[in-house]
């Protein structure tokens, strides 16, 4: 009779060092997946990549495809940081004179979208490998699933539309633009539609959800 899986639970950095060396670990897998694809990456190369233990890598992240989900949300925040630092957006949109008020807000929404995508399209490989660790991971025996809401994604889309409505319409809201943006994304990535068209999408779906 086969040995039920062992569930590992990821731990978390408690010190600057180890925070640290998740980020190598991160930018290792995330080196590695551009060159070589999901499929070529072993968890012994990014711990070699990273210059850390094997045992190391298993601590933060328990598999395969829970690692490139974290490179995933690892490069939408420096996406994030990077818009950021680019312009303070953040909080900004519909307040400033002659702005244009909520429609703002929902444009910056839809620009934020589209950057996501264009960043993780620049590598396709590597788009190919958090978009299959998606669909592995969501049937993994690791308990890795959080409400998106609390993502650095949903996070962000929820400071950008301002608590307009009441808290549950608004989480509500930031579901249905992260589901829309993650289903156009793979679509633009399966090239089942152009970037072009993808772009339009994602700026159509955030005047109809973001707008009041």
């Amino acid at each position: 009779m086969a040995r039920p899986v062992a569930v590992r639970h990821p731990a978390a950095p408690t010190s600057s060092g180890q925070a640290a060396r998740r980020v190598r670990i991160l930018r290792a897998a995330s080196d590695l997946g551009t060159r070589e694809g999901l499929a070529n990456v072993q968890m012994h190369d990014v711990a070699k990549a990273a210059g850390v233990a094997i045992a190391t890598v298993y601590r933060y992240f328990p598999s395969k495809p829970y690692l490139f989900l974290a490179v995933l949300e690892w490069h939408i925040e420096q996406t994030l940081d990077d818009r950021d630092r680019d312009r303070d957006r953040v909080g900004e949109c519909g307040s400033g004179p002659g702005s244009g008020g909520a429609a703002d807000c929902a444009t910056e929404v839809g620009e934020t979208l589209v950057a996501l995508s264009g960043k993780l399209l620049d590598s396709r490989m590597l788009a190919s490998a958090v978009a299959l660790s998606s669909f592995t991971e969501y049937t993994s025996v690791v308990p890795t699933r959080i409400d998106i809401v609390e993502s650095a994604l949903g996070q962000r889309l929820l400071r950008l539309l301002g608590g307009r409505a009441d808290p549950s319409t608004e989480r509500s809201r930031v579901r249905l633009l992260v589901y829309d943006w993650w289903g156009v994304f793979v679509s633009m990535l399966t090239e089942e539609i152009s970037t072009e068209q993808g772009n339009a999408d994602l700026r159509l779906a955030a005047r109809l959800i973001a707008a009041p």
